[in-house]
């Protein structure tokens, strides 16, 4: 059975990587087989191929809390994989002709292949209401602060002014692509696996394109034109969009650790909610989020590290689904085996980071003052290039870039602001006499409102996206696919 139990809820980590509404645990996998199992006798029934009453009946039986895990766990040694014991464990508990349909015509693969697909549904549905709750989190901060000025940083150093607007559309953009290809997965990419021992459901002969049509139909999944055992894309694909999702956080989240560090204080988390009867580390008292064992004054950023701890988990996992997808004939020996946990973990690792997404932007405190006053306190160095691009036609293009460039290095080294040295500069006090250029043109030259460029409208057409973002696929989940459990 896939261990995913060191990041559920009431684990040591649980309350890191288990974050938000999809819990993909060792009893998740196991009911969402047995709902597979239910929904095959639910099919079988139908097509007229197990007696009336089969599929309620083995449906009434499969939940797993009447199920040991432990002991399916040792089973699962004796045959690769958790389905054989468990077809085993559920056809008993049915008993009688009922039981006897469990299982039929599947093979474990299906059951498993099934199951993940159903675990994949869940775990969408969490993040694409995550990630939307967010994305209107960023959309509300891009337009409240379409005109707040700061400082841009490239290479971690400081650059030409932006706004915090643009910074914000930038998160939103993101937070819009991942979710729509979450949507597009989940409404193309996730179906039904039903195929039989090696993929042709021989032992339900010409019945079985009828029951895998109507398993899917169970389900709420798509019916694929075959089983996909060794085709592996719809895993890798799934893989993917969830792996997008811990991308396009971990930016924000990076953004956030660096805006939120003690030297530059331009934005913080907001503080969240004490947890009652837990400590944080050094004594007594109500914890509190961001609170440090050894630090009393800290305040760390509780959800931008999550979500990064996260998404550094996600590359590795995709890796390994994508190095599985080399898969021998009509069964893999070990490659599909190898899914299993990688695939359960990264599901649940990108919808906590989702919900984690979505507490950071929605809590997010701006410090427009401190932006103000980090740039002001830059001595206009962010607008050397606007002061180089009025010099060149002075100058030309070298000389105007070396001499800004030489009065830059004064003012970071003196403390002088860069209007001073440059007007300081008698020889090209002259030269911009003689071009007609005043110190009131050098003046503007160095105000950041007019140095923004299109920021207004990259701002504009980021929330004209969003609003055509279409609502996620899971607001329209299939009663048979949630009905029965």
């Amino acid at each position: 059975m896939p261990d995913q139990n060191s990041g559920a809820p009431g684990s040591l980590f649980g309350g890191v990587f288990a974050r938000g509404s999809a819990i993909i645990d060792d009893t998740a996998w196991l009911q969402a087989m047995l709902d597979a199992e239910a929904a095959l006798a639910r099919a079988l029934e139908r097509a007229g191929l197990a007696p009336p009453g089969t599929g309620e009946s083995v449906t009434r039986a499969a939940r797993a809390a009447d199920f040991d895990l432990a002991e399916l766990g040792e089973l699962s040694a004796l045959t690769g994989n958790p389905v054989p014991g468990l077809a085993r464990a559920l056809a008993r508990a049915v008993g009688g002709q009922p039981g006897r349909a469990v299982h039929r015509g599947a093979t474990s693969q299906d059951i498993l292949d099934t199951a993940a697909m159903l675990l994949a549904r869940r775990a969408i549905d969490a993040a694409a209401g995550d990630l939307a709750t967010a994305a209107d989190a960023a959309a509300s901060l891009a337009a409240e602060h379409r005109s707040t000025i700061m400082i841009g940083r490239t290479l971690l150093q400081q650059a030409v002014p932006v706004t915090f607007g643009v910074v914000a559309a930038g998160w939103l953009a993101g937070l819009d692509a991942a979710a729509e290809g979450l949507t597009w997965v989940r409404d193309r990419r996730l179906a039904v696996q039903f195929g039989g021992a090696a993929g042709t459901l021989a032992s339900l002969g010409a019945n079985g394109a009828g029951v895998k049509a109507l398993l899917a139909e169970e389900l709420g999944l798509a019916d694929p034109p075959l089983p996909w055992h060794t085709e592996r894309l719809r895993i890798i694909d799934v893989g993917t969009a969830m792996a997008r999702v811990t991308a396009a956080l971990s930016k924000i989240a990076r953004d956030v650790t660096l805006l939120a560090q003690s030297e530059v204080a331009e934005a913080a988390e907001g503080r969240g909610d004490a947890v009652p009867g837990a400590g944080s580390g050094g004594g007594g008292g109500a914890p509190r989020r961001g609170g440090s064992s050894a630090m009393p004054n800290k305040s760390n950023p509780v959800a931008s590290v999550a979500i990064l701890g996260c998404a550094r988990q996600a590359p590795g996992l995709l890796a390994t689904l994508v190095a599985s997808a080399e898969q021998e004939h009509q069964r893999a020996a070990g490659a599909w085996h190898a899914e299993w946990q990688p695939f359960g973990h990264l599901l649940q690792v990108a919808s906590s980071a989702a919900a984690w997404g979505s507490e950071l932007l929605r809590g997010l405190d701006v410090d427009t003052g401190k932006m103000a006053a980090d740039l002001a306190a830059a001595g206009g160095l962010p607008l050397a290039e606007r002061v180089t691009a009025l010099l060149r036609n002075v100058l030309g293009g070298p000389e105007a870039h070396d001499l800004v460039a030489t009065a830059a290095a004064k003012a970071a080294t003196s403390g002088v602001p860069l209007r001073d040295i440059l007007l300081a500069d008698p020889d090209l006090e002259g030269k911009l006499t003689q071009a007609g250029i005043t110190s009131a043109d050098v003046e503007q030259a160095l105000d950041p409102a007019g140095y923004l460029g299109a920021s207004a409208d990259f701002i504009t057409a980021a929330l004209a996206a969003h609003t055509r973002v279409a609502t996620p696929a899971s607001a329209s989940t299939p009663a048979s696919a949630s009905s029965h459990h």
